[in-house]
């Protein structure tokens, strides 16, 4: 069984993201571990870079700080050595294939491996495009994870039928950032899905509020949420983890309730 699979044994997944180094990798330790004190089921732990295919400003913003401070991929897998010593939960890795490809893919995957990382989400790859990938995540028992968008109708039992991990509902169209509805059918997106797999859906894009996150727990699996955390980093710097660590509390609870 996959180590993702233990996100979503009890109970909905509560999935927060964030970048890594933002503001600094030091904060990012702290933030992640208030997060697991608070409920979080599983980590989406992103590697910034400069031209973040798919996010709107708020994660845009992030990936220039963390590069600003500094952050290389090399910095970040020394992060998750150090939370490995005593996060249990799963992992996952949030980048874009420019950042894997220039690392070396194979280098790249099975350092992830080595590190404790459970699988990898790769937003700019198509799913037709995945077999780039695949393979090497296959050798090293990362879990590729992915993702069906409102648009992605006529390849949902495709995608359904070959996805790992967990699948990535994304809510909407458009770019990452809070919103203040959410008006994609997912219920009728995840009923499809389930015809096809017993592989969790979580949901993302756009839930920031407590309301959101329960309205979406009730038709999919799990609720991921990022720019909404994001901002609440930005807002509060070096001080951010017990900000976030009441917010994912709350998140987490709504989702369960």
């Amino acid at each position: 069984m996959s180590n993702i699979a233990k996100a979503f044994e009890n109970g909905k997944a509560f999935i927060p993201f964030i970048t890594c180094g933002d503001p600094d990798l030091e904060t990012t330790a702290k933030i992640v571990r208030e997060m697991v004190k608070n409920g979080a089921s599983l980590i989406e732990l992103g590697i910034p870079f400069s031209d973040p295919t798919a996010e709107g400003p708020v994660i845009q913003d992030a990936n220039i700080r963390a590069l600003s401070a500094g952050t290389t991929t090399d910095k970040v897998f020394d992060l998750v050595r150090d939370l490995r010593k005593d996060v249990t939960v799963p992992m996952v890795f949030m980048t874009y294939a420019n950042v894997v490809y220039s690392y070396d893919a194979e280098k790249f995957i099975s350092t992830c491996k080595d590190i404790g990382i459970d699988g990898l989400i790769l937003p700019d790859v198509p799913f037709e495009e995945k077999e780039e990938f695949a393979p090497i995540c296959r050798k090293y028992g990362l879990d590729l994870i992915s993702m069906i968008a409102p648009t992605s109708e006529q390849r949902i039992e495709t995608i359904a039928k070959e996805a790992e991990g967990f699948i990535y509902i994304v809510s909407s169209l458009g770019v990452t950032g809070v919103r203040s509805e959410i008006k994609t059918d997912i219920g009728s997106i995840v009923s499809t899905v389930r015809k096809y797999t017993d592989t969790p859906c979580a949901i993302g894009f756009g839930i920031s509020t407590p309301e959101q996150a329960k309205k979406m727990a009730a038709v999919a699996d799990g609720v991921i949420v990022g720019s909404a955390i994001v901002k609440q980093i930005a807002a509060n710097g070096k001080n951010s983890a017990p900000v976030i660590g009441e917010y994912v509390r709350s998140m987490s609870s709504a989702a369960n309730n």
